[in-house]
């Protein structure tokens, strides 16, 4: 029942590898008649001798995963990899928060809330990183008495 032989040979013709050969376990007896080359091509042309198909990794998982994502799902401190500034870079993270408070300082002047010499010196601090957020700043006006009476 050894057809070990047989196999390799069929594998050179086919140009897969051994393991990918299929005899038909019904036609054992044809194929161990087999000798040559020539009678194991006749083998595969009628199709007692086949290759067995690649196996591949499905991408089932990795799409209902991807599906997750877009729904905003699977994003959850445990899958987050690398510092916080790897996600949003430093400078990333300062332009958005420079932008917030000059945008405050430009509304509440047009408002007029406060003095165009609060406005200058506030840009002044929010320039050298004084101030955290836009909360921030509302709370040193008040605390500082700088909001215009009216």
């Amino acid at each position: 029942m050894n057809l070990k032989n047989k196999r390799l040979i069929a594998s050179r013709l086919l140009k897969v590898g051994f393991d990918r050969v299929w005899f038909d376990p019904a036609k054992v007896t044809e194929i161990k008649e087999a000798i040559t080359r020539d009678d194991i091509r006749k083998l595969i042309a009628t199709g007692v001798v086949l290759v067995k198909q690649k196996k591949g990794v499905s991408r089932g998982r990795f799409r209902t995963f991807i599906k997750q994502k877009r729904k905003g799902r699977m994003s959850g401190p445990g899958s987050k990899k690398g510092k916080k500034t790897s996600r949003l870079g430093r400078k990333e993270a300062w332009v958005n928060r420079i932008r917030a408070q000059r945008d405050l300082f430009y509304q509440l002047l047009n408002k007029s809330k406060i003095t165009n010499n609060t406005y200058s010196n506030l840009r002044a601090k929010a320039k050298g990183g004084f101030f955290r957020s836009r909360r921030h700043i509302k709370l040193y006006l008040t605390e500082h008495n700088l909001w215009v009476k009216k």
